[in-house]
Order: C-alpha cells, then sequence, then structure tokens
C-alpha cells in the first residue's frame, strides 16, 4: 500500500484516526515491529505547556550550527504535516512523508495495531530519523508525557520541561500538580532534567526527578534580554547574542537552553560560542511573538491564559502605545473567557474569524460569552486583507489551527 501524499493526509484526518488515545502500548509494539528506529539515535525529550517548541527550535538550530545532524520532530503544524518532522531546518519532503506513513500504516494493519494520528507521525518520524542516520534528535510531546507516544525509547540523554500552567485540563487533570505530575513523566531512570527554578510545577517534577535518580538540573536566573534599536539581544555573562526570536517569555526557555548546551558539552559535544551566535540570530519559530515587519503585523498561537499573558505583556514591550487590532479565533475547548480578559484592551478592536475547525467556536458563542468586550466584530476570510493592509498594529492570535488555515496568506 502506497499513498500519495493528499492520500496519507486525509487518512490522518479521518475520524478513524484524528482522535486522541493516551496509553504507550500501541506505539511500543508497532515499534517493536521496525526494529526500534527510536533508538537508533541520541534524542533530547521536551515536555511542558508553553515554551517547548520555542525550547525545540532553539537547540536544534543549535545542534545544526554546531555539525550535528539533527532531528527535529514538533506538533501541530501550520500549513502542512511535512512542517513537523525535519532534519537539519529541512522538512521531510511530501514523497517521503507519504513512503513512511504508508509503512506505518501497512506494518499496524498487517498486525492490528490501531493507531491514532499522532502515533502513526510519531513512528514515522522515528523511522525516519534512523534511516537518514541522525545523529541526535529533539522531541516534542504531543499532550502531556507520561503517556505520550513520545515517551518511549532507551537513548534519551536529557529531558526538559518548560513552563507548566493550566491547559487541556479535560486530559491531564485540573491542578498545576496533576498537570507536572503527566509533563514529569518524561523523566527518565538516570537521565537529567533540566526545569526553571520557578517553574509552577517544580516541586512535583523535583520529586518525580529524585524518584528516578536522575539528575535536576534547576536554570539560575542569570539572562537577560534586550531590545535596542529594533533589534532584539540575548545578554548572558556580558555578552549580547542578537536573537531573532521576539517575546519576554523567551527569557525563560533560553535559560532552559543553556543549561542544556552545558550539559551536552559536559558530555562530549562541542558546542561553540561562535555556533551559539550564528544559531540565536538564525533560528525560526513560526507564529510565536513572529512578526512581519512591513505589514507591523505579529503572529502568536496565544491559545491559553498563560500564553495570553505573555504575549501581553510582550506586546507592550516592543510595541508600545501602537493601536492594535487583533484578528482571533479560538475551540470550545479552550478558556477564551480568561484569554480575552488577560489579553485585550478597552480600545483594541477584535476581529472574530469563524474557521474551518469541527471545535471552533462560533461568533455567537464568543460574544455571548465575552459581552464585556466593546469593539467585537465577525469577519469572514474575505475582510483579512482589508484589515492587514491598515496602518495601525495587527495581532493574529488564538488557534494555531486558524492561524495555520491563513497563515501563508499572511506572509
Amino acid at each position: 500500500m502506497m499513498l500519495s501524499y493528499r492520500e496519507s493526509v486525509e487518512l490522518l484526518q479521518s475520524s478513524g484516526k484524528f482522535y486522541i488515545n493516551p496509553g504507550l502500548e500501541r506505539i511500543i509494539r508497532l515499534l517493536n515491529l521496525t526494529g526500534n528506529p527510536q533508538n537508533a539515535f541520541k534524542t533530547i525529550h521536551i515536555a511542558g505547556t508553553n515554551g517547548k517548541g520555542s525550547v525545540c527550535a532553539i537547540l536544534s538550530n543549535i545542534l545544526k550550527c554546531s555539525g550535528y545532524r539533527t532531528g527535529l520532530y514538533t506538533s501541530p503544524h501550520l500549513s502542512e504535516y511535512t512542517e513537523r518532522i525535519k532534519i537539519n531546518n529541512v522538512d521531510i519532503s511530501e514523497d517521503e512523508f507519504a513512503l513512511y506513513v504508508s509503512k506505518i500504516l501497512e506494518i499496524s494493519e498487517k498486525n492490528n495495531i490501531d493507531l491514532t494520528e499522532f502515533e502513526i507521525l510519531t513512528a514515522a518520524a522515528f523511522k525516519y530519523f534512523a534511516d537518514k542516520k541522525v545523529d541526535i534528535a529533539v522531541i516534542e510531546t504531543g499532550l502531556g508525557g507520561r503517556l505520550d507516544a513520545t515517551n518511549v525509547g532507551d537513548n534519551c540523554i536529557l529531558s526538559v520541561i518548560t513552563s507548566v500552567s493550566l491547559d487541556h485540563t479535560d486530559r491531564l487533570g485540573s491542578t498545576i500538580n496533576e498537570i507536572a505530575f503527566e509533563k514529569a513523566g518524561i523523566i527518565k531512570n538516570k537521565v537529567p532534567v533540566i526545569v526553571n527554578s520557578d517553574n509552577l510545577g517544580f516541586e512535583v517534577i523535583s520529586k518525580a526527578a529524585k524518584e528516578r535518580n536522575s539528575q535536576l538540573i534547576n536554570t539560575d536566573n542569570n539572562i537577560e534580554l534586550c531590545f535596542e534599536n529594533g533589534v532584539n539581544y540575548v545578554i548572558k555573562s556580558g555578552h549580547k547574542f542578537e536573537f531573532s526570536l521576539l517575546g519576554l517569555y523567551q527569557k525563560k526557555n533560553i535559560e532552559l537552553v543553556f543549561n542544556a548546551i552545558n550539559f551536552l558539552n559536559t558530555k562530549g559535544y562541542n558546542i561553540l560560542e561562535s555556533y551559539l551566535e550564528e544559531a540565536l540570530k538564525t533560528v525560526k519559530w513560526p507564529a510565536r511573538i513572529e512578526y512581519i515587519r512591513d505589514k507591523n503585523m505579529v503572529i502568536d498561537g496565544a491559545h491559553n491564559p498563560d500564553a495570553a499573558f505573555e504575549l501581553k505583556k510582550s506586546l507592550d514591550y516592543y510595541f508600545k502605545g501602537q493601536k492594535r487590532k487583533f484578528i482571533y479565533s479560538t475551540l470550545n475547548t479552550k478558556d477564551y473567557v480568561s484569554v480575552a480578559r488577560v489579553l485585550f484592551n478597552r480600545d483594541d478592536e477584535i476581529y472574530f474569524l469563524e474557521f474551518n475547525h469541527k471545535n471552533a467556536v462560533t461568533f455567537n458563542q464568543y460574544s455571548s460569552n465575552v459581552n464585556f468586550l466593546n469593539n467585537l466584530k465577525k469577519i469572514n476570510y474575505s475582510d483579512i486583507d482589508k484589515i492587514i493592509n491598515t496602518a495601525d498594529l495587527k495581532v493574529v492570535t488564538g488557534s494555531l489551527y486558524m492561524i495555520g488555515e491563513i497563515y501563508k496568506s499572511l506572509i
């Protein structure tokens, strides 16, 4: 069975595959049948509520700039599934994506293993990285950590846990401690884990590390960010590194990254300061406070209250005094009322876009629940250009699914 790229995408998005079913039994059985490709290369495993994608992107770019053949597996994608699987920042081709998805499906069907979309993608990524002989892969969890399909294998050399906050409470728990417990599930026996010292889940993560005899590396507060003459910098020990990613929250992410680099260098990796300079200047992570200068537009997937708070803080810092027009939409699984209270100022213009997703909130639902907003209007896809072409600061935010639908037209 050999699918085309479009056929593979349609299958992944079908009701038979596009659902969440936590557990490791299916993926472990499938990987055993494919020769356990996840053990063919070293991995760095990253979990967290917010920031894990940025940490993945920064770390993988540093390793790539340091001369290591580096795999990167992240989710979700913006426009195409191929964005999720990269080697040295290059997306897997559509033909190879279809080939690897077809291989995984053939094995799973032959052995009566009913895999979800994410399990198929994870197995395909591992097999692709093994076949292409990557030196190391940076792997982002999909949901939680403990029962996430990425949480397999014997070759993880480092775990990283970014900020923990309330999100996916229907699946991960209703408290910080419950969610931290799920994230801490990626900690492996005797494999070090890095976490910010002010992480809300620190105590739970620390306990899990102790139980698994894992070294806990907690970051110190020795990183600063500054923005001068339109250029963003990271300052460490008096050294200024130009940094391409905006966002005040990146301070915590960079602290994690620098501790990871220090650890890797103690294990024989050769990551020089010059490589760091190149990597921090060139790293890209689309739709995370991504600034399109010629359109005076920010694109950011702030889909939960903590992410909305960080976006608001960064907008106030980088774009102080500019009038804001928001293009926004969300899913009904998100706490969008709290997001609205955190993110929007009284004089902001908010344009709500109804987009194509089964869990997308309608304008009527949204307006009835956030009736405290003064300048809320419904727009259609055909209205977007009119807003984008105004002089004010435009902020496209909310669901990454919505951003993915319109991303190519925005940039």
